[in-house]
Formats: structure tokens, C-alpha cells, sequence
């Protein structure tokens, strides 16, 4: 594959895989609530959703690691990048249309198992998606095409909460909310899971393969860098999906906003949004083939556009069987704006250093935190769901600062960050236990305690030290 045409088609079919798992995955937030009411479940049975989803990004990640640290080669070498993601999808596929076996014998544990089957997908798609896009395309670039790939898989978490909460409370929904308005809703992602993994298959995309000699051991954690980068990634993905997990909860409670729980799900599009802003105002901020000028239009613009675009979408609204655009007052959530911003401006004085940015932008999520834990009324609401923003560029600039000069162990260095989504599964489920004990606004202490390590981290702990070569 030579021409860069025929890399664009590719990079625009890999764009929608990213798109679907961030789809997939914020799809749990909703699941959390909609599953209160179906099994009559307590937080702490609740975070089993995300701990079955996220628990399955450390077992299978686990494996694939001992795999390759034993063997000495790369599992995806065998079979290439692209054959890897069109088995990932279909692996995403079963573990949707499974969820109608599970709502036929209508057991929460059985759906935890399709969650978990789900997920396997996920994280094989992910350990095959995220390479592959730095290699689709020129040297020097791939930080850029990176994010903006991160950016439609934020796309996919913005309109996940919108189209869910529709086909759930609304389309498939017979008045009452029930194990198959659930069932329905993931057997229809299912389908387009399994067509895409054909499409992918048929596709002419280059299939790539890893040639990398892995070297088998446990030289790989003599990495400070990656060591402690391992665990920044679990603070990271950790208080993500904590806030995006109990966000709702936070909205609904009557003494902090006292929304609706329709309405809450809405707004959680806010917060994923801000992913999606942020990660694109990074692929124009780390693009070096832009001039600064047209760097910051381009920033402002995007930043912009996509948030009118949130602001639109959810205004779309299913009121007896037909659509109809009723958008929330536009001075409710004005002052999301002054956070965009503020998120420009963080962009400018982090100036394209991982390190330097990682600090800026958990600085400011550190200070929100703060806010939301001690505030009511608006101020809590806009400070919650600002958040998003200030989380956009941490998967990518850990990333990098982790991997940096592994050399031979960078494939295995890679694995294990995944490996680390587990927080995803844990951070949520101490967050539930502070829920139950005291109340869902103290509960968001554990994000913050997130933020102080990832503000280490971007001070001290990336920076590598020299060590013996074996």
C-alpha cells in the first residue's frame, strides 16, 4: 500500500472502529442505572458492570502479555493487524447478540458474562487499533492521527448515552423498562458489530504485521517509566469511567442538582463530549505540518463546532414515537464554553509536551474535583460535567511518556497499559462502597485521589533512568 489515498480509505474505516468501541463502552454508564430498576440492585451490584467490562481488559491483556513474554513473539504477528481487528469486532458481536440469551433467563450474572465476552473484544480491538494507527500513515505524524482517531472514539462516547437512552427508554421500551429493552437494544449494536468485522475482512486495508523481536522475561519493569506509568494509567482510565460511571447519580441527587434520571443520561453526552473536543483540538495542536496560527484557528474552531454539536443533538428527543427538538436552555450550560477556553489555553501553555500537559490539564481537573465535591445547584452541575475536557489528552501523553525508550520491550510495555484499563473495573467499585456508606458526592474523593498521582506522574515519574542493558 504506497499511495496515501489508499491510506486515507483505510484510516477512515479504522476511525469507525474506534468510533463503535467508545459506542460500546459508555454504553456501561446507562447500563448502570437501567439495570437498577430491572434487578432492583444496590451501587455496589451496580459496579459490577463496569468491573465484569473493565476486569476483562486485565485478564485478557494479562494473557496476551504471558504469551508473549514466554513465547518471545508477538501474537499479532501471526495473523496481522488486520485480520486481528476483524476477529476483535467479531468477538464484539457475539458478546452483544448474547445479551438476548441473557435477558431470556433473566440473570444479571448472565449478563455480566456477555459484558465480560463484550469486552474481550474490545480489548483485543484495542490492542490491534491503537498501533495500527500510528502506522497507517507518514513518520512524525502519529501522535497527531493518534488523537484524532481517540477523537471519534470520543464521538462514539458523546452520542453513545443519546442513542442508548433513546432505543432503551424509548424504542424499545413497551412502557416498562425491562431485560429486553436491553436485550433489543444490544442485539442491534451486535449486527453492526459482525457486519463491520466483515467489512474489515473484505477491505483493502494493509494488513501490517509486527516484526519486532519480543524478548521473553521480565526485563520489561526494570522500566521506571513504564512501571509507574502502568499505574498512572490505572488512575487514569479508573477515575474516568468513575465519573462517567456515577455522573448520573451525581445529577440525579436532589440535594446537589436534582435531575431527572432521563434528563442526567443527557447530559453525561457533556462530559464524554469534552473527550472528544479535547482530543481533537490535540490532532491539530501536536500536528507539525501546521503553522501556530493556523494550529490555534483550528483549535478554536473545532472546539466550537463539536460543542454546538453536542448542544444540538441532545436536543433531540423521542416524545410518543416521534422525534422532536427540544434543546435544554442555552444559559444552563453556557459557562461550558469558558471551560473550552480554558482547555485552549491549557493547549498553548503545555506547548506539545506530554509531561508538561499531563500536569496542566490534572491540575485543573484536581481543582474541578474539588468544586464538585463541596458545591450544589449549577455550579456542581457545570463543574462535573466540564471534566471531560481536562481528561482528553491523558491516554495519549501517559502513553507516550510510558513507552518511551523500551525499545525491544515495546510491545510488551504496551500490552501491560491495557492491561492497566483495569482501573476502570476497581476505582468504580471503591466509589460504590463510599456511595452505600456515606453519599455519591463524597464518593468522588476517589477521582480526585486519581488527579494527585497523575500530577506526580507528569512531574517525576515518567522521567527514565539509565539501566544495566541485558
Amino acid at each position: 500500500m504506497n499511495s496515501s489515498k489508499n491510506y486515507s480509505k483505510s484510516f477512515s474505516l479504522l476511525t469507525s472502529l474506534f468510533f463503535m468501541w467508545g459506542f460500546i463502552t459508555v454504553m456501561n454508564d446507562i447500563l448502570i442505572n437501567t439495570f437498577k430498576g430491572v434487578f432492583d440492585l444496590s451501587p455496589t451490584q451496580r459496579a459490577l458492570i463496569q468491573f465484569s467490562f473493565f476486569g476483562a481488559f486485565f485478564i485478557i491483556s494479562l494473557i496476551y502479555y504471558l504469551v508473549s513474554s514466554s513465547s518471545g513473539k508477538d501474537p499479532i504477528n501471526k495473523i496481522g493487524y488486520k485480520n486481528g481487528m476483524a476477529i476483535s469486532l467479531l468477538i464484539c458481536g457475539i458478546g452483544c447478540v448474547s445479551f438476548f440469551g441473557s435477558a431470556h433467563l433473566n440473570s444479571y450474572n448472565a449478563f455480566l458474562g456477555s459484558l465480560f465476552i463484550l469486552a474481550s473484544g474490545v480489548t483485543l480491538l484495542q490492542i490491534c487499533a491503537n498501533p495500527y494507527a500510528t502506522i497507517l500513515g507518514k513518520k512524525g505524524s502519529e501522535s497527531s492521527r493518534l488523537n484524532l482517531a481517540q477523537g471519534f472514539n470520543s464521538l462514539g462516547t458523546t452520542l453513545g448515552p443519546i442513542v442508548g437512552t433513546i432505543l432503551i427508554y424509548k424504542v424499545f421500551s413497551t412502557g416498562e423498562l425491562t431485560a429486553f429493552s436491553i436485550s433489543k437494544t444490544y442485539l442491534a449494536y451486535g449486527i453492526i458489530f459482525i457486519i463491520l468485522a466483515f467489512i474489515v475482512k473484505l477491505s483493502k486495508m494493509p494488513a501490517f504485521q509486527n516484526t519486532e523481536k519480543i524478548s521473553s522475561g521480565g526485563g520489561v519493569f526494570k522500566h521506571r517509566q513504564l512501571t509507574l506509568g502502568i499505574l498512572a494509567i490505572f488512575f487514569y482510565v479508573g477515575s474516568e469511567v468513575a465519573i462517567g460511571s456515577w455522573i448520573v447519580e451525581y445529577l440525579k441527587d436532589d440535594s446537589i442538582v436534582g435531575l431527572t434520571e432521563e434528563n442526567a443520561s443527557y447530559f453525561l453526552s457533556f462530559f464524554w463530549g469534552g473527550l472528544m473536543i479535547g482530543r481533537l483540538m490535540a490532532s491539530y495542536a501536536l500536528n507539525a505540518e501546521l503553522t501556530k496560527n493556523k494550529k490555534y484557528i483550528s483549535m478554536a474552531v473545532v472546539g466550537l463546532v463539536v460543542f454546538f454539536g453536542i448542544y444540538l443533538v441532545t436536543g433531540i428527543k423521542m416524545h410518543e414515537g416521534s422525534f422532536a427538538f427540544s434543546p435544554i436552555p442555552f444559559g444552563n450550560i453556557a459557562m461550558y464554553l469558558v471551560f473550552i477556553a480554558l482547555c485552549f489555553v491549557a493547549f498553548i501553555i503545555g506547548d506539545g509536551k506530554p509531561s508538561k500537559s499531563l500536569v496542566i490539564f490534572s491540575v485543573i481537573n484536581f481543582v474541578l474535583l474539588t468544586i464538585a465535591l463541596l458545591a450544589k445547584g449549577q455550579l456542581a452541575f457545570i463543574v462535573i460535567i466540564s471534566t471531560g475536557l481536562f481528561f482528553s489528552i491523558g491516554w495519549t501523553n501517559i502513553f507516550s511518556l510510558a513507552i518511551n525508550n523500551l525499545g525491544k520491550y515495546t510491545s510488551q510495555g504496551s500490552s501491560l497499559l491495557v492491561m492497566a484499563v483495569v482501573g476502570g473495573a476497581i476505582l468504580p467499585m471503591i466509589q460504590s462502597v463510599i456511595i452505600e456508606k456515606v453519599n455519591v458526592q463524597t464518593s468522588f474523593i476517589i477521582p480526585i485521589i486519581g488527579m494527585l498521582y497523575l500530577i506526580y506522574y507528569g512531574i517525576s515519574g515518567y522521567k527514565t533512568k539509565e539501566i544495566a542493558t541485558d
